[in-house]
């Protein structure tokens, strides 16, 4: 099956998360995605190893569909490299500072000047143009910034989410616009420069709380995992585990206080409308836990779902392997990797298409697996190549 972006070339020089997540997306759409490696391999393919020469589960899973070649582009020669296959690509990707990328000869008008249609994306922590532009930065430092982490905690113990959404969350706007770049270059011709930013992603993603704020100026406290703008939101603990409720909107508290119990509770001023429940959520809490603390996860949950309340088992990655729902799905697909003992399981495309859907289509690369290839349809010999391998080129 052909796929969206059929004949689309990427130069995907990211790293980490946000970079090679954004190239992930592009090429499970069916675009060429040519990951450009550190000759001893890059920092990001090491983390967390479980295979035998290193690679670890979020290299695996973010940079199938990829080709590798390794590649010292701080070299003239290596320079010429990329020039030329700057020459043949739609798209380059970096998360790298503006000064690393004048450095490579990517930044946008280096680029601009091979090739005047190459759409350049870009991710940094922080956005060009502010006080912070050329601080370096991850994940966990949007979030603070942008008052994520302080809301994810308790009070006085702010916490940040153990999933790096910054990452992914500004890696799949990155995607976005870079879709949106390719669409306006086929009205118009023209390439363009994308600026993704984690600390944009998260000011996003955090903007009614932010909104609220500059309206009302009531500097709310954390609440931990209960919500403050509707109740019961939280997560209960029962004999054998934990389950997450989610009470939002008149329908579904009315179902929940039947089910307590507390029909009272439908007339009394305090929890008349969702704000009100929110300002009360710790006693719609305690009653919640009240009525889970003798029951198991299955009682609770098998309860809630008969009264149509939004709920769900707080699971460990181990008991997330074994959800039936996660099994019935395709959220995951077994991946071979040379050095692993048995498949890993990788995430498929996170969003379903009906007609052209996202595909895993070939297995992450070894480093440097493509180099020869890649470098002999740019026209270099095989005594060319050898000649750069010893000079440590690529």
């Amino acid at each position: 099956m052909a796929g969206v972006l059929d004949g689309i070339r990427v130069l995907d020089f990211g790293r980490y998360i946000a970079g090679p997540f954004c190239g992930m997306l592009l090429g499970d759409m069916g675009a060429e995605v040519i990951r450009i490696d550190k000759l001893s391999g890059s920092e990001d393919r090491y983390l967390v190893p479980v295979a035998e020469s290193g690679e670890g589960p979020l290299f695996l899973a973010l940079n199938r569909n990829k080709k590798s070649l390794t590649l010292n582009p701080m070299k003239p020669k290596g320079r010429e490299i990329v020039e030329n296959l700057v020459k043949t690509a739609d798209i380059v990707i970096a998360n790298l500072p503006q000064p690393t990328l004048e450095a490579m000869g990517i930044d946008y008008d280096s680029l601009r000047a091979i090739k005047p249609d190459i759409i350049l994306t870009t991710v940094t922590a922080y956005g060009n143009g502010g006080p912070y532009s050329e601080r370096v930065g991850f994940d966990g430092v949007a979030q603070a910034l942008a008052g994520a982490t302080y809301m994810g905690g308790r009070p006085g113990d702010p916490m940040k989410s153990f999933v790096p959404f910054a990452d992914f969350g500004t890696a799949t706007m990155a995607a976005f616009g870079t879709l949106s770049a390719l669409i306006e270059r086929n009205k118009t011709g023209n390439g363009q420069l994308v600026e993704a930013a984690l600390t944009r992603t998260v000011m996003a993603f955090n903007i009614a709380l932010l909104a609220e704020e500059a309206i009302k100026s009531i500097d709310r406290p954390s609440y931990g995992n209960r919500g403050y703008s509707a109740g019961p939101s939280d997560i209960f603990k029962t004999t054998d585990g934990a389950v997450m409720v989610q009470v939002v909107g008149q329908p579904l508290f009315e179902r929940w206080a039947k089910l307590m119990g507390e029909e009272s509770w439908l007339q009394d001023p305090r929890f008349a409308t969702d704000m009100d429940r929110g300002e009360n959520g710790e006693l719609l809490s305690a009653r919640m836990q009240m009525w889970c603390k003798d029951m198991s996860t299955k009682e609770v949950l098998d309860a809630l779902d008969e009264a149509r309340i939004p709920c769900g088992p707080v699971l460990s990655a181990k008991q997330v392997l074994q959800d039936p729902h996660i099994k019935a799905m395709d959220f995951l697909q077994d991946m071979n990797f040379p050095g692993l003992k048995k498949p890993i399981p990788i995430n498929t495309t996170p969003v379903k298409l009906s007609e052209t859907p996202g595909t895993i289509r070939q297995r992450t690369a070894e480093l440097g697996e493509h180099t020869d290839e890649i470098l002999d349809s740019l026209g270099y010999t095989a005594d060319q190549i050898s000649e750069m391998r010893n000079a440590r080129v690529v």
